[in-house]
C-alpha cells in the first residue's frame, strides 16, 4: 500500500510537466469554459481532510454544483489560478455551487496556508489529500487539474492545467451549469457577463518546493 502510494504521487510531480509545458502553449486567458463530457461519469469515493484534520467526502456538498481543483502550493501555474478561483467562489459560491481547492501538499496544510494568508486568498477553505490518494483514485495525469461535478457528484467535465476562472466567458459557461431551485437550467440571456482581472500565466513549477 506504501509503495502504490509513493509511486501515485510520484507520476502526478511527474506529469505535472507535461501538464504545464502544454498549458504554457496553450495559453490559461483563452479557456473559456470546462470540456464537457458526453455522459455524466460516476466517480470512485475520494477522502481528504480539512485545515483542522476532520476526514471528508465530496458528499459534504451534494446537490451543489462543484468545481474540484486538484492543486499544490509547488505547481507555479496552480499558484497563479488560484486568486481567480478565490473570485469565482465569492462570485458563485453558495448553496447551489462551490469551489473546491484540494492541495496534495505532502506537508499539510501548513505550506497552503501560508500561501493563502500570502496573496490574500479569503474565500477558499483548505481541504488536503496529504497521500495523493485521492488524485490517484480520480485519475489526475498532472496539476492543475479541475473536475466539474454535477448535483450528484458525477463528473460532467474536467479542464487540465491552467485557467482565468474568473473571466467574463468562464463565469457565463458556469452559471449555464448551475440549476435553479427548480432544476431546470439557466436561459444564456441570464448568465451575465462579470469583469475579471488579468491572468498572469508560468510554465515554471520551483525547484526543492516543500513536498
Amino acid at each position: 500500500m506504501i509503495e502504490r502510494r509513493r509511486a501515485a504521487r510520484l507520476c502526478v510531480a511527474a506529469a505535472c510537466v507535461c501538464v504545464l509545458a502544454g498549458a504554457a502553449a496553450a495559453g490559461a486567458a483563452s479557456r473559456s469554459s470546462v470540456p464537457l463530457h458526453k455522459v455524466a461519469t460516476p466517480l470512485p469515493e475520494i477522502a481528504f481532510s480539512d485545515e483542522t484534520g476532520e476526514r471528508l467526502t465530496l458528499d459534504r456538498w451534494r446537490g451543489r454544483i462543484i468545481l474540484l481543483n486538484i492543486w499544490a502550493t509547488w505547481c507555479g501555474p496552480c499558484r497563479k489560478e488560484m486568486p481567480t478561483l478565490d473570485r469565482l467562489q465569492a462570485l458563485l459560491g453558495g448553496d447551489r455551487f462551490s469551489v473546491v481547492a484540494l492541495s496534495i501538499d505532502r506537508a499539510g496544510p501548513g505550506p497552503v496556508r501560508r500561501f493563502y494568508d500570502e496573496i490574500g486568498i479569503k474565500h477558499l477553505p483548505i481541504f488536503i489529500d496529504q497521500e495523493g490518494d485521492a488524485a490517484a483514485s480520480l485519475g489526475i495525469p498532472g496539476l492543475p487539474a479541475t473536475l466539474l461535478l454535477d448535483r450528484d457528484g458525477r463528473e460532467i467535465g474536467r479542464l487540465l492545467g491552467p485557467a482565468e476562472w474568473d473571466s467574463p466567458e468562464m463565469i457565463a459557461f458556469l452559471r449555464g451549469r448551475i440549476p435553479d431551485q427548480s432544476g431546470a437550467l439557466p436561459s444564456p440571456a441570464k448568465t451575465a457577463e462579470i469583469p475579471s482581472q488579468t491572468f498572469m500565466q508560468t510554465n515554471h513549477a520551483p525547484k526543492g518546493a516543500a513536498q
